[in-house]
């Protein structure tokens, strides 16, 4: 029994580096794909993590299939749950992108990062999860911590961010952060929906369908609208090919971490992000930090501790 027992525990905080990982490769692919604004318009750079993304998740799934795993049963429920995560992820991209042409999108900015309080609620109405008071407060926490660091990185005050409150940003923001939550756990939903499968197969084949579905709508769409600009990437070929790369590897990552435990609890760990590049502003571009970034940097470090201590426990 002490081997098996070994296993449980391992296997109930593997959610924990999982998510580190994805948070990392996130922030990696982030910065690579800024590079591609220069010769892209902001969809045709956005587009790049789904379009570059599908062959890695093909690549992904039939390595998994070649280990001995079968391909999970396709059902109704599963249908569902992955086509509309699907469309909540690239509804997310586009708001993010308007966002960004808005004239004043600090406000916005920081009221995205609401994301984790909103996937507590949506995940109690979607799929009856719930996380205990203590955990509740540790979202909360952290949650405040990401805006703190947000607010003091745009240098966007008190009273910025009140009368902030009465614009089109705001309204963006927090649907960019609506739609982001729905997405995750929309995408729990599918996972779970795969009962009885590994956590391997229902990440890697959830995934795989999802990118495609996505590359498809996106394609489409900028053929409609924006043509040309899929040409453009294989100018950019290195460059997306990489985008798509470290990006498949973070949805990977957050998948599995998705189908190991709660949402809330990934996407509020996941917030160590803003850490990452905390560190590399600070260490690595000698970049100066205020006593505000410090508060965040300390309130979100706060409820992470919280919030896995509480997990483990």
């Amino acid at each position: 029994t002490a081997p098996v027992c070994q296993e449980s525990i391992v296997m109930s905080l593997l959610w924990i580096p999982v998510t580190i990982a994805a948070a990392f490769f996130q922030n990696l692919r982030s910065a690579i794909q800024r590079q591609l604004k220069t010769d892209l318009s902001d969809m045709g750079a956005a587009s790049v993590r789904f379009i570059y993304a599908w062959p890695f998740a093909l690549l992904g799934l039939g390595i998994t299939l070649g280990f001995g795993y079968a391909l999970p049963e396709p059902s109704v429920a599963f249908a569902i749950w992955v086509i509309t995560g699907s469309i909540a992820q690239i509804t997310f991209t586009f708001l993010l992108m308007w966002l960004f042409s808005l004239s004043n999108f600090t406000v916005g900015t920081a009221l995205s990062k609401t994301e984790v309080i909103q996937i507590a609620v949506l995940q109690v109405i979607l799929l009856q999860e719930t996380i205990s008071p203590l955990a509740t407060v540790a979202v909360l926490v952290a949650t405040v911590g990401v805006l703190v660091m947000t607010a003091a990185k745009t240098k966007l005050s008190l009273g910025g961010l009140a009368s902030g409150f009465l614009q089109k940003s705001t309204a963006v923001g927090l649907a960019c952060g609506f739609f982001l939550g729905l997405s995750a756990v929309l995408f729990r939903g599918a996972l779970v929906s795969l009962e009885g499968e590994s956590v391997l197969i229902k990440s890697t084949y959830t995934l795989a369908v999802a990118t495609v579905l996505q590359s498809s709508i996106m394609v489409v769409w900028l053929r409609r609208f924006q043509p040309g600009q899929i040409t453009r990437t294989f100018s950019n070929w290195r460059i997306s090919l990489s985008v798509g790369f470290s990006g498949w590897i973070a949805s990977n990552c957050w998948f599995v971490a998705f189908a190991l435990t709660n949402v809330a609890f990934v996407r509020a760990l996941g917030q160590v992000e803003l850490l990452f590049t905390f560190l590399a502003s600070v260490l690595i571009f000698r970049e100066k930090v205020t006593l505000t970034e410090i508060v965040g940097v300390l309130l979100l470090i706060s409820g992470i501790v919280v919030l896995v201590l509480e997990k483990a426990s």
